[in-house]
């Protein structure tokens, strides 16, 4: 069982061997990167390659690790037993099964995905240190412990928005992906624009790198975004000369807003383009 990539997917080499390392250690993939380098889609392309459901748990600021795990309603269960219901003879009938329990427990082998799992507050990866690391947890309102029978493969990605405690990192096979280089860029174009024309790919990559180099730029443009770029400039029917013209004076490129994603950045290329046209003293 190992990962080489899909149709949909270009895995780098360094990629490959980091998810074929941590499937066969059995250890959750922690995968670094900066946002839109495909980190997320990763977990869906690996459980696609290795025919294996995917469990997606997304994880928001608000979010607590024992969601994680189950969450018992009590609140439920007390309006029921003052309505008579008999389903509060049952206790089981109030607790949800979170993520972890459905990996567990899932019939088949699955990918669990744990996506962003820097938004969370910094105590949620040591609140499931315990959990990784044994694949079991302990159902106090039933008296039952959920056991994995085999550990799913877990993929846990994080945009760096905050550090990861020690502990947790040693329980981790640990990727980060690295920027695109020009060939791989062109590979991941090539899969999402077949046939597409070589002139104006070359062109938009030497715009879109050229941005991204540009000093003081708040958010770089990422990957997904050269790809709706893209997009758009073949629905636009952009002329090619457009592209080739590189006026300095006209800094900012044609449909720049999916590119740049902030005033600020906005502002730096307008005042490049103002300087560009300032005459020369």
């Amino acid at each position: 069982m190992r990962f080489e990539g899909t149709d949909n997917y270009v895995a780098t080499d360094d990629l490959k061997v980091a998810v074929n390392a941590a499937t066969r250690l059995r250890r959750p993939l922690l995968v670094k990167g900066e946002p839109g380098t495909g980190k997320t889609v990763l977990a869906q392309e690996i459980a696609t390659a290795l025919n294996a459901p995917l469990i997606e748990w997304n994880i928001k600021s608000t979010t607590k690790a024992h969601q994680g795990l189950y969450e018992y309603d009590a609140v439920a269960r007390l309006r029921d037993s003052q309505l008579g219901d008999e389903r509060v003879h049952d206790i089981k009938n109030y607790i949800k099964k979170g993520k972890l329990w459905e990996a567990f427990t899932a019939p088949q082998l699955p990918v669990l995905l744990i996506d962003e799992i820097d938004k969370a507050d910094i105590e949620f990866p040591n609140d499931l240190l315990q959990e990784l690391d044994r694949m079991e947890f302990f159902v106090y309102e039933t008296q039952e412990t959920v056991k994995a029978v085999e550990r799913p493969i877990v993929i846990i990605t994080s945009n760096n928005e905050k550090e990861l405690p020690d502990a947790f990192l040693r329980r981790c096979f640990f990727h980060y992906i690295k920027f695109p280089d020009r060939t791989t860029m062109q590979s991941i174009i090539d899969v999402h624009f077949p046939g597409i024309q070589k002139m104006l790919v070359s062109k938009a990559m030497d715009i879109f790198y050229e941005v991204r180099d540009v000093p003081g730029l708040k958010k770089k443009p990422s990957t997904s975004e050269l790809l709706d770029w893209l997009k758009l400039l073949l629905h636009e029917d952009m002329p090619l000369d457009v592209l080739q013209s590189r006026d300095p004076t006209k800094a900012i490129p044609p449909l720049h807003g999916a590119l740049l994603k902030n005033e600020q950045d906005v502002m730096l290329f307008e005042r490049l383009a103002f300087m560009a046209r300032r005459p020369n003293t």
